[in-house]
């Protein structure tokens, strides 16, 4: 089959279950969760569409079925991880801003680094996690997240510096001991 003719036969099929696989998803979760289960139905349509039986409004809708479990599945690890947080590392009442404009120096320069970037750093700094917590949390080994540290750190300082420069701020020592 070309791929003309697969793209045509997925529309066709599209057409006739986008609706009915919304209104079941609606019925079944929060409105926030419905979009996504309709894309990730679509999705598993378009990647198993030569298995496609005849029947494909209860097929599709079977795929809504699997994908609502999955988003439940999601919600409650995501309840269960902030439960145990919260237990933990209850929030702390926030440190007083400073009026110096150093704040707003530090989050102009994070917005100048790559976003996964300016992520590490926050969750080292900010959060004060070492890099073996790190890892945990960007699901990624403890060597790679070091790694990705280390880099940030160096990616942050010479931005740092560049910003200090234009804008006549002081030189900061970077922490030690982490």
């Amino acid at each position: 089959m070309s791929h003309a003719d697969r793209r045509r036969r997925f529309e066709e099929i599209a057409r006739d279950v986008i609706e009915p696989v919304r209104r079941y998803a609606h019925r079944r979760a929060p409105a926030a969760d419905v979009d996504d289960v309709v894309s990730e139905t679509l999705l598993a349509l378009w990647r198993r569409l030569d298995d496609i039986p005849a029947e494909h409004i209860a097929w599709a809708i079977g795929i809504a079925r699997l994908q609502l479990a999955n988003t439940e599945r999601a919600a409650r690890r995501r309840e269960r991880l902030s439960s145990r947080i919260r237990i933990l590392d209850p929030p702390h009442e926030a440190a007083p801003v400073a009026e110096d404009g150093i704040d707003d120096a530090v989050r102009q320069v994070l917005g100048s680094l790559r976003p996964a970037d300016a992520e590490v750093l926050r969750l080292w700094s900010w959060e004060q996690l070492e890099p073996r917590e790190i890892a945990v949390v960007l699901g990624i080994t403890a060597n790679a997240a070091t790694v990705r540290l280390h880099r940030a750190r160096k990616k942050f300082a010479d931005a740092w510096r560049k910003e200090a420069a234009s804008a006549g701020h002081v030189e900061v020592k970077e922490r030690s001991g982490r």
